[in-house]
């Protein structure tokens, strides 16, 4: 009897050494997002302005070539960052705003706190949470009563205005920026980068996950010293090469912190850029923010964990999305998606180890409900408001079945010649496809 108490608690001794050990291997988590952010806003994706913190970060890391994020606008883009799902699910189609623009909108007031939530299942297996910079999940403006950080999962929420719980060091005053900030605009995201290292500072006991969010490079520009005013091509320049500087600052900080956990950092911006100076941002990618072709849903994307994720990698055959993160992130850090969590990614952890993988499932996208109460970009960058890729085949069509177009993307990836004549069997039954899954969606909120 003695002998079988004394292997049970041998046993249990065990379990639990092997469990404090898969705890301290598990790396830092840190989801860098850059808002308004295009292909071509980095150099070594093709961008003209220089970003040697980024390519460095490139050149350490594995640089991803046909990363998409879940829509071509902030609010739907991060809730697929969140959720793992598709924004659609939890009616949010365009940026929160007031009250009554949301509703004519058709949608929510702030992501619903009983969606999955990547944070809070990361907390639940040990991590420490937290979210640093732009939110735009709900909160600011009349919508007084969005939840706050900590119903997401978040031990830690430093928000901007359109948040449940705005720093009062970037928001002075009732809006999204102001010369009455205490942080001025072009110190911000160094102001982000300095919170984002003392919350990894401060918890070194156990592994992080952070949400470091800047509000770079959307407009205002405002850089400092800048004597071109605001906006300019001179001033997005000067935002742009300060935000890089701020993420060099960053990976040396991550660098030198603990070595003896590992840190992963993934890099990507929510949506395309606007404007494009021409399709410059965009790297020639046809589209833009508010767009459903390519430059509006296709963005840069850097995986860094040195010693994990192989150096000076470019992955140009993985389709790889914002909605895949859930999945991807808890598989990378060893822990177990929730019992009842069902998302629409898939998890490509083995890509940040230096695999291929293929998808098995066609991607969706969806943005622009209505005429009146959604922004889109002008003449040939305006998209209709369905999309749907599936191998290198891009389909797009209005919800209502019109226009449909049909490109090619492995031949077309600036999506420049419709295919929809030439090939009616594959339009035809992506068309249907694609019909299929806007219908899917829940109704939109009514209009009071």
């Amino acid at each position: 009897m003695k002998s079988l108490v004394l292997f049970v608690l041998l046993g249990l001794a065990v379990h639990r050494c092997e469990g404090a050990e898969s705890a301290s291997a598990r790396p830092n988590i840190l989801v860098v997002l850059a808002d308004d952010f295009g292909w071509g806003d980095v150099s070594c994706y093709g961008g003209k302005v220089p970003t040697p913190a980024l390519d460095r970060m490139a050149k350490e890391g594995t640089r991803f070539t046909q990363f998409y994020v879940a829509s071509p606008i902030c609010s739907p883009s991060r809730c697929g960052i969140i959720t793992g799902q598709q924004p659609g699910k939890w009616r949010i189609t365009s940026f929160l705003q007031t009250r009554k623009g949301n509703r004519e909108c058709g949608q929510a007031d702030f992501l619903d706190p009983a969606a999955p939530s990547l944070p809070r299942t990361l907390k639940a297996a040990g991590y420490a949470t937290a979210h640093i910079g732009k939110w735009h999940l709900g909160g600011g403006r009349d919508v007084t009563n969005a939840p706050k950080f900590a119903a997401y999962g978040y031990d830690v929420g430093m928000g901007t205005y359109e948040s449940p719980e705005p720093h009062p060091d970037i928001t002075g005053t009732n809006w999204i920026w102001s010369p009455q900030d205490k942080v001025k605009r072009w110190d911000r995201s160094a102001w982000m980068v300095d919170r984002t290292v003392d919350f990894i500072r401060a918890h070194t006991n156990q592994p992080c996950f952070v949400n470091l969010w800047f509000d770079d490079t959307h407009t205002p520009w405002v850089p400092k010293d800048d004597g071109a005013g605001p906006n300019t091509r001179k001033s997005y320049t000067a935002v742009l090469k300060e935000m890089d500087r701020q993420i060099g600052r960053l990976l040396d900080a991550l660098r030198t912190t603990d070595p003896s956990r590992p840190t992963l950092v993934v890099f990507f911006g929510d949506n395309g850029p606007l404007p494009t100076f021409g399709q410059e941002r965009s790297a020639g990618l046809r589209g833009s923010k508010l767009s459903l072709y390519e430059g509006g849903i296709r963005v840069p994307c850097i995986v860094w964990q040195p010693g994990v994720v192989p150096a000076d990698r470019v992955d140009a055959t993985s389709v790889f999305t914002a909605w895949d993160l859930f999945p991807t992130l808890c598989a990378q850090a060893g822990v177990a998606l929730p019992k009842d969590f069902v998302g629409d990614g898939e998890d490509f952890s083995r890509s940040f180890r230096g695999d291929a993988v293929s998808r098995a499932k066609p991607l969706f996208w969806e943005y622009g409900r209505n005429n009146t109460s959604f922004s889109y970009p002008a003449g040939v960058n305006r998209s209709p408001t369905v999309a749907m890729r599936e191998g290198h085949w891009k389909l797009l069509v209005n919800a209502d079945g019109t226009g449909a177009e049909l490109y090619d993307l492995a031949a077309d990836p600036n999506e420049t010649k419709n295919l929809a004549s030439a090939h009616p069997p594959v339009a035809a039954s992506m068309k249907e496809a694609a019909l299929k899954w806007r219908a899917s969606l829940p109704t939109p909120l009514p209009t009071p």
